[in-house]
């Protein structure tokens, strides 16, 4: 029971962390998922409901409202058909690899291993192990490119790109770039 009070205690410490890069070092402190490596930045405010199962590589962005889910709870209607039957408790790892980044509100399943160099695109929902040097995105997702490709497009378009503090700037490249269409 005392495990369990701490569990809860430290996901709500990480929850109650609005400071992504303070909640980071708090969860690499606490060594909360399997492993981390260097250059990790995870920031959701949820931790997943089994973080020992996931590990990630070095150079790791996690964005806002990413789901990593190692289990399923189909066991607990199937125990109940009465068929007389037992299913045990289904729980799998995640694996991130080296130079990875996870888009806003994506979903990761269990026994899913995402490789070297990939961009996995805001909203996707990744089923099956991703593929090194990937740009993947999608219900479920699939490969839109390679991660050599995304490089060469982000070269091209920085030039455009302006400091974020420049607010009036990205306002008239949005409109120049909508008014050319």
């Amino acid at each position: 029971m005392k495990s369990y009070v701490k569990k809860q205690l430290i996901r709500m410490r990480v929850y109650l962390i609005f400071d992504g890069i303070k909640r980071t070092e708090y969860i690499k402190k606490k060594n909360l998922f399997y492993s981390v490596g260097s250059n990790f930045f995870f920031q959701p405010r949820i931790l997943p409901s089994d973080p020992k199962l996931i590990k990630f590589g070095n150079n790791v962005t996690v964005a806002s409202n990413v789901t990593f889910i190692n289990h399923d709870l189909i066991y607990r209607t199937l125990n109940f058909l009465n068929n007389g039957k037992y299913y045990n408790y289904y729980a799998k790892p995640i694996e991130i690899g080296d130079n990875v980044f996870i888009g806003s509100n994506s979903t990761i399943l269990p026994n899913v291993k995402v490789g070297t160099n990939v961009v996995i695109a805001a909203g996707s929902i990744v089923t099956k192990d991703v593929e090194n040097n990937s740009v993947v995105a999608g219900n479920p997702a699939r490969k839109i490119c390679t991660f050599e490709e995304l490089i060469i497009k982000r070269e091209k378009e920085n030039s455009k790109l302006l400091m974020e503090e420049d607010i009036e700037g990205i306002w008239r490249v949005f409109n120049e770039e909508k008014n050319t269409r």
